[in-house]
């Protein structure tokens, strides 16, 4: 299971969320541009999301109001993580929701767990809806970035639009939370993470 230490961020973007960098735990390919179809790897057809069709690489977008940190690819490629119960380190704070950027190969759904500054770990659902086309949020989540077009190894397919959703984790702990555990589970992808603060009075940004 991959332990890399991330450098934890300032506080930015829209008040009281805090977008994470997940590059150091990166270990898949899921975005490709026209020149390098065959690159992609994000599920067992080679399948991968159109670069042109998505934002930025490394800076900040908005996903429904939210800033998230788009990926950046690495130098090995790899621009998102597939769940293998990476432990991801958070800056200490008070949250009320864990926000995602994921794909899942299908429908897919298993549990994180919370770790706190106490030594309180519990479990919650991650739930992410199939990627493919057509396809409605099976869990209710938003279609954070929809694309027109899917790439294969050899070919672009038309009218083929992938989803990348935005979904959510509760943290329901008015304690420091300090670190997720992500499940074992490769049919999970995740893109972007933001945790969302808690105000002083219970309110959330």
């Amino acid at each position: 299971m991959n332990e890399a230490t991330l450098t934890l961020p300032q506080q930015t973007g829209t008040q009281g969320t805090v977008p994470i960098d997940l590059r150091p735990h990166f270990d898949n390919r899921g975005i490709t541009g026209p020149d390098e179809l065959a690159k992609g790897e994000f599920n067992i057809w080679s399948n991968s999301f159109p670069a042109d069709e998505l934002p930025p690489p490394g800076g900040h977008t908005d996903v429904g109001g939210l800033p998230f940190l788009f990926p950046a690819p690495r130098e090995d490629g790899a621009d998102n993580l597939r769940c293998a119960g990476q432990y991801v380190e958070l800056p200490p704070g008070r949250h009320d929701w864990i926000y995602l950027l994921a794909a899942a190969e299908r429908r897919s759904e298993d549990a994180v767990h919370l770790h706190y500054a106490s030594g309180a770990v519990d479990p919650e659902w991650l739930r992410v809806s199939d990627f493919w086309a057509e396809t409605p949020a099976h869990f209710g989540e938003s279609a954070g970035l929809t694309c027109t077009v899917l790439h294969y190894p050899r070919h672009v397919q038309q009218r083929m639009g992938p989803s990348v959703w935005r979904t959510r984790v509760p943290v329901p702990r008015e304690e420091d939370l300090t670190a997720i555990r992500l499940p074992d589970n490769p049919a999970i992808h995740l893109f972007a993470l933001s945790l969302v603060r808690s105000h002083p009075y219970g309110g959330t940004a």
